[in-house]
């Protein structure tokens, strides 16, 4: 069982979900806007909420399930977008707070939960260090997946800080200290960015603000921080805050996001070239998750997805057909869709997934870089 080639570790792993998808169902699953920049926020929840909850109650959800989610509709706009919602007869399983609304609401009750807007939600919240900075140092913003987010103010030397119009010898004294004082700002503000940047391991660092200190900055950066350096237009706010970049910042993770997707289905397609570490299409895929021989599952996950598969009460084997899996000792297969039951197999056997769109990847948009070659 040979392994050739380095995968880009940029799949998601959700130990957290995986006991999710693994408890006993059915499940319901739910994915509602949440509006909060809107007058009447929470009663605009609620009435989505209803309506849901009967088109939810007419599929045969169960009445326990339901009702776990009735209390958390009516604030779930002060915690983000979009209020997403695992349960089952016995309670809640799992409950976030996306930043983002949903393309539409969503309600469903099934053998499976729905986990790829969840997972689809993590992958796009990647941790990346922010720093505006001026001739008296910046604020620099360190965002991290988990919302664990901090702020740290730099610098502080301030005399002097600007300099002289051209004159005479002490003129050209003022001028030598103000640069003397900038460029030790913009040291302390490099030798911050650089611890960061060590312990967090951030995909990028993006930086704006007074073009010289930015200039500064840069000359005291090391080699490794600078390469994930991006910069942006802007300045640093009076108030701290990083308010007036956030459209720059956002695009730039995005891209960011979307560059990881590409690396890794690049390395999906010179393994499949190579006939080597690749499962491509439902089938194969299938086949591989039942053997534990995925290293990342790359799945495009839409609601929309009418196609099925079959599993039974551990997290692999799975099938395409319930006779492959009576063979292999499930007396009980239970169909689910394609999708949600290679999520859970991949999450069940400590594979990665990603999340990928719906064009230019494997075949029927599901397929997976193995662990080993046989």
């Amino acid at each position: 069982m040979d392994h050739t080639g380095v995968t880009p570790p940029v799949a998601i792993t959700a130990p957290d979900l995986a006991d999710v998808v693994l408890a006993r169902g059915p499940f319901l699953t739910v994915y509602l806007t949440t509006e909060a920049a809107v007058e009447n926020a929470a009663p605009r929840s609620e009435l989505r909420w209803k309506d849901l909850r009967t088109e939810l109650a007419r599929q045969g959800a169960d009445q326990h399930a339901l009702a776990a989610v009735d209390p958390l509709v009516a604030d779930a706009h002060l915690g983000g977008e979009c209020l997403a919602v695992i349960a089952s007869g016995r309670g809640l399983l799992h409950v976030a707070h996306e930043p983002d609304p949903p393309a539409r609401d969503i309600g469903r009750w099934g053998p499976l939960p729905m986990i790829g807007p969840l997972l689809e939600w993590r992958q796009s919240q990647v941790p990346h260090v922010v720093a505006l900075a001026d001739r008296t140092g910046a604020d620099v913003f360190l965002f991290r997946p988990d919302g664990g987010d901090t702020h740290v103010e730099v610098g502080g030397a301030d005399d002097p800080i600007h300099k002289a119009k051209a004159g005479g010898w002490s003129q050209k004294r003022y001028q030598r200290r103000a640069e003397n004082t900038w460029q030790a700002n913009a040291a302390d503000v490099a030798a911050e960015l650089t611890e960061l940047t060590d312990k967090e391991q951030p995909h990028l660092v993006v930086v704006g603000g007074d073009v010289r200190a930015v200039e500064l900055l840069k000359e005291h950066l090391p080699k490794r921080v600078l390469d994930l350096v991006h910069d942006i237009p802007g300045s640093r706010a009076p108030d701290g805050s990083v308010d007036a970049v956030v459209d720059d910042v956002t695009r730039l993770v995005a891209t960011a996001v979307a560059t990881d997707t590409t690396a890794l289905l690049a390395k999906f397609r010179e393994e499949r070239g190579q006939a080597d570490r690749a499962a491509d299409g439902p089938a194969a895929t299938l086949e591989a998750l039942t053997r534990a021989q995925v290293e990342v599952l790359l799945v495009h996950a839409d609601p929309d997805d009418g196609r099925e598969a079959w599993f039974g009460p551990g997290a692999v084997p799975v099938a395409d057909r319930p006779d492959q899996l009576k063979d292999l000792g499930v007396a009980d297969p239970i169909r689910g869709p394609l999708v949600d039951v290679a999520l859970r197999a991949a999450l069940g056997t400590g594979a990665g997934v990603r999340l990928i769109p719906g064009a230019g990847g494997p075949s029927g948009s599901i397929g997976a870089i193995l662990r080993w070659r046989d």
